[in-house]
């Protein structure tokens, strides 16, 4: 893969639609990129890969690092990079909305373009979620969404790891911005419903022009019957 551009395996409706029992192993996935975000295996937690390391964010508050070389874990989802940006700023925002505001700024004319983003610094604080897995075959996303566990840390320094993704891919991606969080000791973090930064923070971000998607090929996902829930996804995603 050449730098920004944008691999993803698989598509969003199905893990809606509780396709989370077979995956891309992650040896191969790191072969694709060093920034992304995506789950594992039944949907067990939050995945964000980082400086060449990708960590599990687990709903009992515990992160694990993945050993990549084993071949024993597999993302039923993920989008990753080889990232190089393009555009860097110091910058400051009050919410997740503010924080789309100010990269539509940095990034002007782009709504139809993916874009990756990563910042770094002192935030004043981050709200999180984590899944805690399916507790059944198919089990979709939205029962998961029912007993996930919330978090907010305040006055925490870290990483927010990202992708916009254009809103006629909804279904596809998350539409918009979707983000995970971890902290610089790496012992906190999940997917991100809000956040708010302390001061200036540091920003990083390019636009991603060309796109690999690779689907899933088992009876699992070719049995599935994929239907656009927009509605779902948002609700979930935050």
């Amino acid at each position: 893969m050449a730098y920004n551009e944008l691999y993803q395996y698989s598509v969003v409706s199905s893990l809606m639609e509780g396709i989370g029992e077979t995956g891309l192993p992650y040896s191969q996935l790191v072969k694709h990129g060093d920034h992304g975000l995506g789950t594992f295996r039944r949907m067990a937690g939050e995945m964000i890969c980082l400086d060449n390391e990708v960590y599990q964010m687990k709903s009992d508050g515990s992160i694990v690092t993945i050993d990549t070389s084993n071949g024993t874990d597999v993302a039923p989802f993920a989008m990753v990079t080889r990232f190089q940006p393009s555009v860097t700023a110091k910058i400051a925002f009050d919410s997740k909305h503010g924080l789309s505001d100010v990269m539509s700024n940095l990034f002007p004319k782009t709504k139809n373009r993916y874009l990756s983003f990563r910042i770094d610094g002192l935030f004043q604080s981050v709200a999180v979620r984590t899944a805690d897995g399916q507790r059944y075959e198919h089990e979709k996303l939205r029962e998961l969404h029912k007993r996930q566990t919330t978090n907010e840390f305040t006055n925490v320094r870290g990483s927010l790891i990202g992708f916009r993704s254009p809103e006629f891919l909804q279904g596809v991606s998350v539409a918009g911005d979707h983000l995970h969080f971890i902290t610089d000791e790496r012992d906190r973090g999940g997917h991100v419903l809000d956040c708010k930064s302390e001061g200036e923070v540091q920003f990083s971000g390019s636009i991603l022009s060309a796109v690999h998607l690779q689907l899933p090929d088992d009876d699992e996902y070719n049995e599935a019957e994929l239907n656009l829930d927009a509605d779902g996804i948002r609700k979930v995603e935050g």
